[in-house]
């Protein structure tokens, strides 16, 4: 999860500190600390931009496998235990190729991408200011020379960055789990509120006859939820503003421990990989670190991602709500239902986009970094 949260770490950000020289007349500090002031202001939007690119362009890479992530976590809510025991990726994906077209594994990218731009450089950004907050904590000043302290500091920056973003781009997460769960369903000329198909949200006939679209054929293919506006407008009209923001709560719990878990483990792993092998590729510590980071903390979180996406599809649709309790009373009702194992519905792919998520996001952002730096360098 998060993968481009995760490489906001791989490459820490140069500080820029020298001491200045004691020989230096009063226009050379000054000339000097503009420098250095337009270099941060620089280092900033290249950062916001190649975290954000990076992270849309991950996204739209692995989209395919991140639908099917979410089509198996929703696919509880209102599919029979029989159903469920059949599902398989491969059964799913060709269900999709066959029912929706090969272009519907990107169904929602667009609002993913119109989310993730803002989310990767709200993230990426959060991060390295709350980093620099906790340095100025007394104890932590020296963090360092201490392994604990810092680890304490990324454990901390990265979940509050993580919160920070999430928080400021959740109506978007929110349209987005919608748009990539639902399906084409099919719906029957003059039978008021029938309705074909397994879909977790298809567009189903009205109660009353009359307000049947009046050009119907016998049966036709629909969907609930039409683009990013129509997703908003309808959510708002039938839900309420406050239903932009259903599943909030399980939300803020997931992603915090997430991104924190992922820069963390990621430290980690780097510092010890460098203590025991100093020599290697630094792209490949970054890599392998960065993958065994995201398979942990979709790992330790999986269980509460799959809640959120459950929650913001409560009574989507119209539909009956399912879950009439908190977030222990979901869980509770997952695992007598669905078993413990329906905790982790949908993990596989998950873990199969870990690897290429975190490489396409690493070398993009990369070498954005790299292509910003030598422009700006120019200037």
């Amino acid at each position: 999860m998060q993968t481009e949260a995760r490489v906001g770490v791989m490459v820490e950000g140069g500080g820029g500190g020298g001491g200045g020289g004691g020989g230096l007349n009063s226009s050379h500090v000054d000339g000097g600390a503009r420098k250095l002031a337009h270099q941060s202001q620089i280092g900033t939007v290249s950062q916001l931009l190649s975290g954000g690119v990076a992270g849309a362009l991950s996204k739209t890479c692995t989209a395919p496998l991140a639908r099917l992530t979410i089509l198996f976590q929703v696919q509880g809510m209102h599919s029979d235990v029989a159903t469920m025991r059949k599902a398989s990726i491969w059964r799913e994906a060709s269900r999709i190729v066959g029912e929706e077209g090969f272009r519907a594994f990107w169904k929602g990218n667009l609002v993913t991408i119109a989310h993730r731009l803002p989310y990767s450089s709200v993230n990426f950004y959060a991060y390295e200011q709350y980093k620099k907050l906790l340095k100025k904590v007394p104890g932590l000043e020296n963090h360092s020379d201490n392994i604990s302290a810092d680890l304490c500091v990324h454990f901390v920056a990265g979940g509050s960055a993580g919160i920070t973003a999430a928080s400021a781009t959740y109506p978007l997460d929110l349209v987005r789990t919608r748009l990539a769960a639902q399906m084409w369903g099919s719906i029957v000329k003059g039978k008021p509120g029938a309705c074909l198909g397994k879909a977790p949200l298809v567009r189903c006939l009205p109660l009353e006859p009359m307000q049947a679209p009046k050009r119907l054929k016998q049966t036709t293919n629909v969907i609930y939820y039409r683009g990013i506006w129509h997703t908003l407008q309808t959510i708002t009209k039938e839900e309420g503003v406050l239903g932009l923001y259903k599943g909030l709560g399980a939300t803020l719990l997931g992603v915090g421990p997430s991104i924190a878990i992922s820069f963390s483990v990621y430290e980690t792993l780097r510092s010890l990989w460098k203590l025991h092998r100093p020599d290697d590729s630094t792209v490949l510590v970054s890599l392998a670190c960065g993958s065994l980071s995201g398979i942990a903390s979709s790992t330790a979180t999986f269980p509460l991602d799959l809640v959120r996406r459950r929650k913001q599809l409560e009574g989507a649709g119209g539909r009956a709500r399912v879950y009439k309790t908190g977030l222990f009373g979901i869980f509770k009702h997952i695992i007598r239902n669905e078993g413990f194992r329906g905790l982790y519905r949908g993990i596989l792919p998950e873990y199969y986009k870990v690897v290429p998520g975190v490489g396409i996001c690493f070398m993009t952002y990369e070498t954005l970094k790299k292509l910003l730096a030598d422009t700006t360098a120019s200037l």
